[in-house]
């Protein structure tokens, strides 16, 4: 017998294991057992030939309807050899080159699975040299247990690997493997109905009934969330006796204040926001809060409110913020924000005013050491920086919050790092302005509090969005580049976006606006005497800083940019967005970049100029962007018209690699029923040890390779 840990070429031999890994990654028999099918097919129901799409590798069940060979190339010697299947309404061809056998052993009538890519020539849709298996139908059915069952699983296959071969290795573990320990405790699979761990392996790999295969996909995509959750159960149960030195508010201090001197008034959810946020700061366990919200509505105010509340209690607070840019940004808003308040110990501070400094990897010496010594003395309350903040000789005399904006860009041991640096545990408030639809939120972010900012601040003005389909209306683009003139005719400025830099596009073409191509296009041409600069990634942090500083000053009237401006870039004169070749991006990120317009008085426009078709996918996501400014509406959009990988993200991986019949899109009720299941096992056993099957599924994960999904923060 062997178990799910067994190398697979102990069991199906080096011949065969070689290509799975080399196709699949499988190394051992749970890799291959865990490799579900695709889709299933019925004998007697014949594979719906109409909604093929050309470039699927597909599996397909159908029947003959002719056959033929065809000579060709000199003296005729070459043949092809032309299959025609049918489904009984519609028609495909399979295409086989040098293999006239083909002729006597495909008969007209008989039955098979061929399994290829689909292709198109001269107008139809075949498969080139497919696999192709006959399947008997005068056989006795007990002589092939695939017949038998009448149930015949598709894997996802490749042509060195087609879904009989697979369904054949996973026959051989199946027969093979003994009894398994299972992750799902008995009393949750009484409770739905379940099978063990064998019967839902052998249920969905050899069903002999549709309620099979269904029974155990539902086991399967549960049990994929119950594990993931019950690793975020421990994180929170662990969190909750964790110790943290409780930073309440103080009257009269610089919270109090700055929030008295501020000319606005706070918007209902960021008072709510800021009453969870000091509620959590006042508990003497670590505060661990994601706080997402719309571009604009305000989640700077709630971290710098929450940063004085810890700077009164005696601490200090970090913002750590993944570009120079975005870092240098924030140290600007946040000092104008403070005034006298940010001058602690200086000429013209205020009596109860702190210090802010900022650390990047750009500063010079002198404004270095001085920032690393205001930190290390206490003297600078709030310090603000990249990546330069984590390093090992950056010291806090006492670092009491840790504010992480953008959280998606740093990598696991970037967030950790000042965390389990300090003696003491800080409190995280993690930040992101792309909003998160909650299931996804509970499967990558399971071990944080999630507040939400929905409403935007009074006086924020509206921003119009319009595709540009220059290829069918070329006179839109024109009409685009005379607004821009028009906006900075009225003493406003503008963004133009692109994709790239200079270099080809990842397809080798160069059918997309490079940013030097156009930036040299837009100065000769329609943008002519006007004062335009470049921004892009490659830029040197002197030059980057140099320019956006410019462009912020009014000193720039149109900035043509990468993405480097989709976050926190804050220039209230800017009005007009360009976004050119807006297919090739996201709709969330979209929604990022139109986010810097329309910040200020006047109302923002952005154009999204396109060459896609009319009727594309790209241009379906494009026409939604203009249709909506709710970022929340957005985000659930991107989230269904995105592949699952795509949506959790490759900081997700691990999460990823462990997600096969979980959609965290789709299954928001599995989440929720298991969420509650993870939370119940682990109040009452926190550590799992009556449950060694499911602590061994857990550890697993949290100590894979790929773990990175787990938010460390």
């Amino acid at each position: 017998m062997v178990d799910l840990t067994t190398k697979l070429v102990n069991v199906i031999g080096d011949k065969t294991a070689k290509p799975l890994e080399k196709a699949f990654g499988m190394r051992v028999v749970g890799d291959l057992l865990r490799h579900y099918p695709r889709r299933y097919a019925e004998l007697g129901k014949l594979t719906d030939l109409s909604k093929l799409e050309v470039g699927q590798h597909v599996t397909i069940m159908a029947r003959v309807a002719s056959v033929k060979n065809y000579s060709f190339g000199p003296g005729g010697k070459r043949t092809r050899t032309e299959v025609v299947v049918t489904d009984g309404t519609g028609r495909l061809t399979l295409t086989f080159f040098q293999q006239a056998w083909r002729l006597k052993a495909m008969g007209d009538g008989s039955l098979g699975l061929a399994a290829g890519v689909v292709s198109q020539f001269n107008g139809k849709l075949q498969l080139t040299h497919p696999d192709w298996e006959p399947i008997d139908e005068s056989a006795d059915p007990t002589e092939s247990s695939r017949l038998s069952r009448g149930i015949i699983p598709l894997y996802r296959a490749t042509a060195k690997m087609p879904t009989w071969k697979i369904a054949q290795c996973v026959e051989m573990c199946l027969d093979a493997v003994g009894p398994m320990d299972d992750p799902l405790p008995e009393p949750i699979r009484a409770a739905r109905g379940f099978y063990d761990m064998s019967g839902s392996f052998e249920a969905i790999h050899r069903p002999r009934s549709e309620k099979d295969w269904q029974v155990g996909r539902d086991r399967f995509r549960f049990e994929e969330a119950f594990v993931v959750q019950t690793v975020f159960a421990q994180r929170r149960h662990a969190l909750e006796h964790e110790r943290a030195v409780a930073r309440p508010p103080v009257d009269g201090g610089l919270r109090d204040r700055f929030e008295h001197q501020l000319p606005f008034t706070l918007t209902g959810g960021q008072r709510t926001v800021v009453g969870e946020v000091s509620a959590d700061l006042s508990r003497t366990h670590p505060m661990h809060r994601l706080l997402q919200g719309e571009v604009g509505s305000g989640k700077t105010i709630v971290a710098l409110l929450a940063m004085l509340q810890v700077v009164d209690a005696g601490a200090q607070a970090a913002l750590l913020a993944p570009t120079e840019v975005l870092a240098s940004q924030h140290y600007r808003a946040i000092t104008a924000m403070l005034g006298d308040l940010a001058k602690g110990g200086m000429l013209g501070g205020a009596d109860v005013a702190t210090r802010v400094r900022l650390l990047t990897g750009s500063l010079g010496a002198k404004a270095r050491n001085a920032s690393l010594l205001d930190a290390a003395s206490g003297e600078a309350g709030i310090v603000i920086g990249t990546h330069a903040l984590i390093q090992d000789h950056v010291q806090f005399a006492e670092l009491g919050l840790l504010v992480v904006d953008e959280q998606h860009r740093f990598g696991v041991e970037q967030r950790a790092a000042l965390v389990d640096r300090s003696e003491v545990k800080p409190h995280v408030l993690v930040m992101t302005a792309t909003p998160i639809p909650r299931t996804i939120a509970m499967t990558v972010f399971g071990d944080l509090e999630v507040s939400t900012l929905r409403e935007l601040p009074a006086g924020r003005q509206p921003i119009q969005t319009t595709v540009v389909p220059y290829l069918e209306r070329p006179a839109w683009l024109e009409r685009g580049w005379e607004r821009v003139r028009e906006e900075v005719g009225k003493g406003r400025q503008a963004y133009v976006v692109v994709s790239r830099i200079g270099d080809v596009d990842e397809d080798g073409t160069n059918e997309t606006s490079s940013l030097v191509e156009l930036h040299e296009e837009l100065v000769g041409g329609p943008l002519h005497g006007l004062r335009v600069g470049a921004l892009h990634g490659r830029m040197s942090p002197d030059d980057k800083d140099a320019t956006m500083n410019a462009f912020a000053a009014g000193d720039l009237d149109v900035l043509v940019a990468t993405t480097v401006v989709e976050v926190g870039v804050d220039v209230p004169n800017a009005t007009v967005m360009v976004i050119m070749d807006a297919d090739r991006f996201g709709v969330s990120q979209l929604h990022q970049l139109r986010g810097r317009v329309g910040r200020g008085s006047e109302a923002g426009l952005c154009l999204l100029v396109t060459g896609s078709d009319p009727d594309s996918p790209a241009r379906e996501r494009l026409d939604a962007v203009a249709s909506t400014t709710d970022g929340f509406e957005l985000s659930r959009l991107d989230a269904e018209l995105r592949r699952e990988g795509d949506v959790l993200g490759a900081a997700q991986s691990g999460v990823r690699s462990s997600l096969r019949l979980l959609s965290v899109v789709k299954d928001g009720a599995v989440i929720d029923e298991a969420r509650a299941e993870a939370d119940a096992l682990v109040l009452a056993d926190p550590s799992l040890a009556d449950h060694p099957a499911l602590a061994a599924a857990v550890d697993e994960l949290e100590h894979s390779e790929q773990a990175d999904y787990l938010e460390r923060t």
